[in-house]
């Protein structure tokens, strides 16, 4: 992987003239916000030359300040926590305007995307499946715990996987074509990622994938692929369309099965009760 400008600064450090140290160091201590900032930007809050800004980043492998922040939008894309909006980092009343309006857009996207025939046969997999695994790692973790907490309230035999420090060949290695692999797979993915998508795709059981832009390239290797944008005016991604996607199927599953989902919701409750287990 190319190593990203923090990355370059940190290595060439003690190499740099005390002006360009001063550049350098600000970029540092701005990291997240580098994207904002132009290069007049950067010489009037260090107190150096714009030369001396453009010399510094052809010394870090960049032909000009654009070229900085293409290379902070590459990052941005990957996951990297970076803010890439000028106006993200204000306090401007028009930020929670444009974040709605992002987050609409994500929304909109991501279920318009969805073909109505493909939603119905993953709802009947959730249902008629013998077992579900879900799959996440990092942040895509919680979305599957979640997604997890709402099918079971519905059905039966759904589990998350993998444990907390747990491997994760115990969970796989006896799924069968009765079973469904839910799979998460939002970007900054751990490096085993196209090895489990491998084996899995290899595996007689049905898989569902469930990620961003940037695992499109497995989806051939799965049953049903399901795209969420991740886009924010901020420097983290949101996951508002994925929590909206797995409400819309674990409420698809409960209509699916309304009788034994209303039973089993039933059975919860009177267990809830009898345990005392949740405040009024």
């Amino acid at each position: 992987m190319t190593p990203h400008i923090g990355q370059r600064i940190s290595a060439q450090y003690a190499d740099l003239s005390a002006q360009e140290q001063r550049v350098a160091a600000f970029i540092l201590d701005h990291f997240d916000d580098l994207a904002v900032y132009s290069a007049a930007d950067l010489s009037r809050l260090t107190g150096v030359s714009k030369s001396t800004v453009s010399r510094l980043f052809r010394r870090l492998g960049f032909e000009s300040f654009q070229a900085v922040k293409r290379h902070a939008r590459q990052l941005r894309s990957s996951g990297m926590p970076l803010v890439t909006d000028p106006d993200a980092v204000g306090g401007n009343g028009e930020r929670f305007k444009r974040h709605l309006e992002r987050e609409q857009d994500n929304l909109r996207r991501a279920l318009t995307a969805i073909d109505p025939r493909t939603f119905e046969a993953i709802v009947h997999g959730l249902d008629a499946s013998r077992r579900v695994v879900l799959v996440g790692f990092r942040n895509s973790y919680p979305l599957a715990m979640h997604f997890r907490q709402q099918l079971i309230q519905a059905r039966a035999d759904v589990n998350l996987a993998p444990q907390p420090n747990q491997s994760l060949a115990e969970d796989l290695v006896e799924l069968g074509e009765a079973d469904l692999v839910v799979l998460f797979g939002f970007r900054r993915r751990p490096r085993l990622f196209d090895a489990l998508v491998n084996e899995l795709a290899a595996m007689p059981c049905r898989l569902l994938l469930i990620g961003d832009a940037t695992a499109s390239g497995y989806a051939e290797q799965a049953d049903w692929w399901l795209e969420c944008p991740l886009d924010s005016i901020s420097a983290f991604d949101s996951y508002a369309s994925a929590m909206s996607l797995i409400s819309l199927l674990a409420n698809g599953l409960l209509h699916h099965r309304l009788a034994q989902g209303r039973a089993r919701i039933d059975a919860v409750s009177e267990l809830y009760q009898g345990m005392d287990e949740l405040s009024p």
